[in-house]
């Protein structure tokens, strides 16, 4: 079987990275920019980094602001709207999965305007042509859309996410500077990068893992291990290293899939509005353990490159469980709730375990699941 990775044409890394993005525009021929960017972005002069290096050089723009949290279809309609309203030749989306998500949709229907009701888009659609030539540029580390094949959008209507899988959103260039990320506050920042982590360590043990994934995942797992507690304490090396290591993590999951942990995640956050990152750091430990009988011998692997002390002298028994350990000791550090308590309402646990495994993700976890598997684990972490 052949393995597909698809990955930025191009993409810049390191502080000042993004003062390539108007050369990288204009060297196109390109003339105005749709900058999609969240409303807090722009209240707190994040996105005035990028659109200051515009005004500099004279590259008109035009800023489409009307995106949520957890982004909706509406979002997306207004967006395209506003889009062809505008006069746009490209996009430039600047903040985390949030802003990326809406340009990816907005930037699909443009120039597939046969999705228009955004719904068609779910799962892996037949879209013909490439999207709006977009610049990413990430604010926070952790969601990696600006390297994937994927996007979320919720549909408020029937309370659900929908995961969109396709070849034609990747933005052309990426554009990681962690000077971008470095007003982050601290519980973002680590949400974020928890949903980092369960990016790599689904990734890793997902059916779909090959050599080129396993190589991104282990090292992304490293370096967010090795630097998630740092860029929480707002450290320089702790951003670095967690912009970088976010990157990569998205050079493999995009490819191979992710699992229920995901899957789970993603009802909580169309349902309660709960933090994408919170709930996947939350629901990861129950993940891990739920699928060791199937993927627990991959856990060794995982653990060592989080430096769990004497791995190598353990069983794969006790190797999978001082992994599972040191992931909740990580998460617990850098102050995630341990449980679902006060998210969770016992009403609507069969309606989001039907959602679950419903949900894109589902079928890349490594062990078969069920509906009634998927209610008992909600209710464990309850």
């Amino acid at each position: 079987m052949a393995n597909r990775i698809v990955l930025n044409t191009i993409s810049y890394h390191g502080k000042g990275a993004i003062e390539n993005i108007v050369p990288e525009l204009t060297a196109r021929g390109h003339k105005k920019a749709f900058v999609c960017s969240d409303p807090d972005l722009i209240k707190f002069n994040v996105t005035k980094k990028v659109t200051d290096l515009m005004d500099a050089a004279s590259f008109d723009y035009c800023v489409y602001s009307d995106i949520k949290a957890n982004p909706t279809i509406e979002n997306v309609q207004c967006g395209v709207k506003a889009y062809h309203e505008s006069g746009a030749d490209c996009i430039v989306a600047i903040g985390g999965g949030s802003s990326m998500d809406t340009a990816k949709a907005i930037g699909i229907i443009v120039n597939n305007p046969e999705f228009a009701d955004v719904r068609s888009l779910e799962g892996v659609a037949p879209t013909k042509n490439h999207a709006v030539f977009t610049i990413a540029v990430p604010t926070t580390a952790g969601t990696a859309a600006e390297v994937t094949i994927n996007y979320v959008i919720t549909d408020v209507e029937k309370k659900r996410k929908f995961v969109c899988v396709d070849t034609n959103d990747i933005p052309e260039i990426a554009v990681v500077d962690p000077d971008m990320m470095s007003s982050m506050p601290k519980g973002l920042t680590a949400s974020t990068g928890m949903d980092a982590l369960t990016h790599a360590i689904e990734g890793y043990i997902t059916k779909g893992a090959c050599a080129i994934s396993d190589m991104f995942h282990l090292e992304a797992i490293r370096l967010i291990a090795k630097h998630l507690r740092g860029a929480v304490a707002n450290t320089p090396e702790g951003r670095e290293g967690m912009a970088l290591g976010q990157y990569i993590a998205g050079m493999g999951f995009s490819n191979v899939g992710l699992g229920i942990v995901h899957s789970m995640a993603h009802g909580l956050s169309a349902l309660y509005d709960t933090p994408h990152g919170v709930a996947c750091a939350i629901i990861l430990p129950t993940g891990l353990e739920y699928n060791a009988p199937v993927a627990g011998k991959r856990y060794r692997a995982i653990g060592k490159a989080m430096c769990v002390a004497g791995i190598d002298a353990m069983t794969d028994e006790e190797a999978a469980a001082a992994t599972i350990a040191e992931v909740k000791k990580l998460s617990a550090d850098v102050g995630i709730p341990a449980n679902l308590h006060g998210i969770l309402k016992e009403e609507d646990v069969q309606f989001l375990s039907e959602s679950a495994f419903a949900d894109a993700c589902r079928p890349g976890n490594p062990r078969d699941t069920s509906v009634e598997e998927i209610k008992a684990l909600y209710k464990s972490l309850m």
